[in-house]
């Protein structure tokens, strides 16, 4: 089975600056530590790289660090950090990523950005500003009120190509104690699912559940997901090494912080974990697996 992982994070906080880095996190993760989580890279793996929100002044160092590792892990394109509210700040930036060759898209963070921020005017300079370049733009959000904003926003630039980075991060439970879908979450889904731009990973949810996750608990977010958007408009992620960290790793198990104490760790199978998980999940629907595995972020990246 070949696996086009549509979110994959690299650092190294020895050569650029991630604040927000704590306990089994903080530490490299670049290509010999990509190697030992999946092996070899040939034609049947590649990666996405998707910013890991370094210091915003490294944005174009990050793109052109992972640029120098590309050909070692497989990386087949980026999604370049970017802060879209900077007005002719922004332009420049945005000048410079795409003129970076593996530069697919931006992310700007929004699940940090106070509610509404989307739909403020310099934030949609920014957004229309994609268009004018052919970037897509990876929505990380958290709470019904943001992915109310993407929705606003797929709706008045519809050639905005957008996805969905982890299912909008819903919340999940843990696997002894589950949580169902809610339904405004499900109601969300499917009403951006409704825009023919807008693409879902099938990403991130580990991390959502403290690290304390099974296919069965998950599966139930993977059906809304495929009711909303379909099979040809999802992707899989693993989010690594974010998504590795055991539930030992978070404080207090709800995916809020890292605990750097001595019981914090990273699972090396996770990765592999993790998409095995999708896969089995889209075999039992009968779905297209190959589509859900390489060919839909293939064709949303155009890697």
């Amino acid at each position: 089975m070949r696996v086009l992982d549509s979110h994959l994070h690299l650092w190294d906080p020895s050569l650029l600056d991630y604040p927000w880095l704590e306990g089994p996190l903080r530490a490299r993760f670049a290509q010999e530590e990509i190697a030992a989580a999946v092996g070899a890279v040939d034609d049947e793996r590649g990666f996405v790289f998707v910013q890991a929100d370094c210091l915003e002044a490294q944005y174009l160092d990050e793109i052109d660090w992972v640029t120098s590792l590309a050909d070692q892990v497989g990386v087949r394109g980026i999604v370049a950090g970017a802060r879209l509210d900077r007005g002719a700040e922004t332009m420049r930036h945005l000048d410079a990523v795409a003129g970076r060759p593996l530069v697919v898209g931006v992310r700007h963070l929004l699940q940090g950005e106070a509610d509404g921020f989307a739909g403020t005017p310099a934030f949609r300079a920014g957004a229309a500003a994609l268009v004018d370049r052919d970037l897509t733009f990876d929505a990380c959000v958290r709470g019904e009120a943001q992915l109310s904003d993407v929705l606003l926003l797929v709706t008045e630039m519809p050639r905005l190509r957008v996805v969905l980075d982890h299912l909008g991060k819903p919340a999940v439970g843990t696997a002894t104690a589950p949580e169902a879908p809610s339904p405004e979450w499900s109601a969300s889904m499917h009403a951006l699912g409704t825009h023919a731009q807008v693409c879902c990973k099938l990403s991130g949810l580990p991390a959502e559940a403290g690290g304390s996750w099974s296919a069965e608990q998950l599966e139930p977010f993977f059906d809304v997901a495929l009711s909303a958007f379909g099979p040809e408009r999802l992707m899989v992620g693993s989010d690594w090494p974010v998504s590795a960290v055991t539930a030992t790793g978070w404080n207090g198990g709800d995916g809020a912080a890292l605990d750097a104490g001595a019981g914090a760790a990273l699972d090396a199978g996770a990765l592999g974990a993790w998409t095995d998980a999708v896969a089995s999940w889209a075999t039992a629907q009968h779905l297209d697996v190959d589509a859900i595995m390489w060919r839909n972020a293939e064709r949303f990246y155009r890697v």
